[in-house]
Parts: structure tokens; C-alpha cells; sequence
């Protein structure tokens, strides 16, 4: 296709394995004004709209409901961070994301609030809204979130985050005093709630649902673990049909043991996968900083002086390539875990899936998984 970046022609078409539902049905797809108006599958994609071009696989758009930071800069201390991961994600196949918030002292968030505003139109993956992680989380389970921003949230810093509109999804415990009543709130007022960094028994986990959570965050970590006579979070996110897990595939969250085990209990629509990548992300090894602290950055993870583990330097696009290189998963059904589940857990039918009257975000890659192209509303952002 002759235009490589920008404005593309306003009717195309795509061929390629198709990612439908988590498989892989060859045909073409047709973009009109940046929405897909025909699907065709067989030997119906021959006559197809030029200029067309082709694809090893065509898959929806990937959607990452994680992102702390990455290509340098970190969501909410860097001024310019959600637009630059705008601008940058697309190179992992990104064509949507939640720039996501740690715990943090109360003026941050005033101005994470204001930075979303002057992003909100930026070129590349636009950004949904924001994910607010914590600062309502369990001092027992902090993780590499500052304890002291956990201890001083307070009331007042609760309704500001409910009076933004911007904010989509919040990770907060249950067990927090309050809790369940600002999971009632939160949901009245259209946000995804999801249970995280708790400490919580398996009963508190099941008020939590019962109050309008819907997702359990990075599934494994920063929970009360599994035991036979008391399954904790994690036994109770991994049962309850109610909740939707999000994993972080990158083999240092979790084995792959452990998220085959998700995968049975869980089934492919329970289940997205998110990066939880941080500023190191794109950047290789070196020192960084995370919520103001210094973070050690290897080949394969980021972490604390104490080795607590801070985030990834996981992308989408590796994350779905673990999936298959572990033989967990097939390309089209580790794809669905990046694409329609994530679209689902935020109530946006208009992205995740190949469907005539959708978006025309598309994500397309080679035989080994690497994304060459990536279209976001029919403009193509990214060509390797």
C-alpha cells in the first residue's frame, strides 16, 4: 500500500487470517471513513476494493488496560507521558490504552487529570481514560506502591477521583474500610471497578463482585494467595464467573503453569492481558524511577532495591507471543485476550472484534507474531 503513515485512502481493504473469535478465518476486511463496512471471508475477499494489501494475520486493534509508563516517561510525574505512549504504543501493536496511575500523593492526581485533558486528542493509540491504581489498596499487599500515599488517601481524594469523568477504571481492596460502599459509587457512576493489591479473604473478594466489581487486576500478585481451607483472592477471582482476571504474560508475574491454570478456570473471556509496562518499557537495561523510586531494569523485569517487582517492561505484543511460544494458546485465541476481552471489561463494543460497524483499529502481523502495520480509525500509525 503506497501510503505508510498518515492519511490512507478512504476505501481499502485488508486480506489476511482474519482473528474472529478466536480463530483464524482467511479473508479480507474493508475500511471505509475509518470503519470497517464489510467483512468477507473465502474466496469473497478476492473481490475486494483497491488499493488492498496484505497480512499474515488481521487482528482487531490490541487494547491495554495497563500502562503505567514506558518509552522513557511514566503517567503522571512526565508532563507529556500519556501523549507520548500515544504516539509510541502503536510500534507494539496498541491501538487503544489506559494511562494508569499508582498510588500517589493527592495533588498528583489533579494534575494526572489535567495531563489526560491536553492528551485526550493524541496522535497514535488514543488513550480511553484513565486507570487509577489504588491509592485504596491494602498496606499488607502494597507492592512497589508507596505505603505512605495508601495510608493518606482519604475521603476527600475519593471524590475527586469519582468527580472526573476521565477516570474508567479504578483498583482499589475491598477490605479497606469503606470499601464496598466506594465500589457501589464507583460503579453508579459508570466506572470498572477492580479488585487489587487486597489482602481480602476469599468472602470479602465475593462482597466485592457482589458490590460491582467485575475485574480482579494482575491475577497472582499483590493478593492473599490460594490455600485449601482459606482460597484467598486469588481462589476467588479464579472461580467467580463475575470477575475477569487481568494477567501480565511476561514469565516473571507468573509461569506459564500458572496462567494455564487460569486459562481452565477462566476459559478466553475471562481473561486480558495487560502490560503493567513502566517507563523502562522500549528502553532497555538501567535505572529508572517508578512512583518517585529508584527501580533496577534487567533483561526480563523491573524491581525495587528490595526485588520487589515494579511494573513490567512486558509489551502487548510480546505478551500475545508468550502465549503461543508456550504453547498456552493459539495466535487467534491469545489475540482475543488482547482485543475483545479488554473491549468488553470497558463496555466499548466498538473496538475488539473484526465486525462490519466497528472501528477500523487493526493490528496486523507476520508469520513469527511481530506486528508490521498497526491502523487506528483507518489511518495507518505505524508500518515497520
Amino acid at each position: 500500500m503506497e501510503h505508510e503513515r498518515g492519511r490512507a485512502p478512504d476505501r481499502y481493504a485488508v486480506r489476511g487470517a482474519l482473528a474472529i473469535g478466536g480463530r483464524l478465518v482467511e479473508g479480507a476486511v474493508v475500511v471505509e471513513q475509518g470503519i470497517i463496512s464489510d467483512v468477507r471471508r473465502g474466496a469473497l475477499a478476492d473481490a475486494v476494493p483497491e488499493p488492498a494489501f496484505a497480512a499474515e494475520i488481521v487482528a482487531p486493534g490490541l487494547i491495554d488496560l495497563q500502562v503505567n509508563g514506558g518509552f522513557g516517561r511514566e503517567v503522571g510525574p512526565d508532563d507529556d507521558a500519556i501523549a507520548h505512549l500515544a504516539r509510541h504504543l502503536p510500534r507494539t501493536g496498541v491501538t487503544a490504552f489506559l494511562p494508569t496511575l499508582i498510588s500517589s500523593p493527592a495533588p498528583l492526581y489533579a494534575k494526572v487529570f489535567a495531563d489526560f485533558a491536553a492528551a485526550r486528542n493524541a496522535v497514535g493509540a488514543p488513550p480511553l481514560g484513565l486507570h487509577l491504581e489504588g491509592p485504596f489498596l491494602s498496606p499488607a499487599r502494597h507492592g512497589a506502591h508507596p505505603l505512605s500515599a495508601i495510608e493518606a488517601a482519604d475521603d476527600h481524594l475519593f471524590e475527586l477521583m469519582l468527580a472526573n469523568d476521565d477516570v474508567l477504571l479504578v483498583t482499589l481492596a475491598a477490605e479497606r474500610a469503606g470499601g464496598l460502599g466506594r465500589i457501589r459509587r464507583l460503579v453508579e457512576r459508570g466506572v470498572v471497578v477492580s479488585l487489587g493489591h487486597t489482602d481480602g479473604s476469599f468472602a470479602v473478594m465475593a462482597a466485592g463482585a457482589g458490590a460491582g466489581a467485575t475485574m480482579a487486576t494482575h491475577l497472582f500478585n499483590a493478593m492473599s494467595p490460594f490455600a485449601h481451607r482459606e482460597p484467598g483472592a486469588i481462589g476467588a477471582a479464579l472461580i467467580d464467573d463475575r470477575l475477569t482476571v487481568g494477567l501480565i504474560a511476561d514469565g516473571v508475574h507468573c509461569h506459564p503453569a500458572a496462567i494455564e491454570l487460569a486459562i481452565r478456570a477462566k476459559g478466553l473471556d475471562r481473561i486480558a492481558l495487560v502490560s503493567d509496562m513502566v517507563s523502562a518499557a522500549g528502553m532497555g537495561p538501567g535505572t529508572y524511577t517508578l512512583g518517585g523510586r529508584a527501580v533496577a531494569v534487567d533483561e526480563t523485569s523491573v524491581r525495587l532495591p528490595d526485588g520487589t517487582l515494579a511494573g513490567s517492561i512486558l509489551t502487548m505484543d510480546q505478551a500475545v507471543r508468550n502465549l503461543v511460544t508456550w504453547g498456552l494458546l493459539t495466535p487467534a485465541r491469545a489475540i482475543k485476550l488482547a482485543t475483545e476481552v479488554p473491549a468488553r471489561v470497558l463496555g466499548r463494543p466498538d473496538r475488539g472484534q473484526i465486525e462490519i460497524g466497528r472501528r477500523a483499529d487493526l493490528s496486523l502481523f507476520d508469520q513469527q507474531l511481530e506486528v508490521t502495520v498497526t491502523i487506528v480509525r483507518g489511518e495507518i500509525v505505524f508500518r515497520l
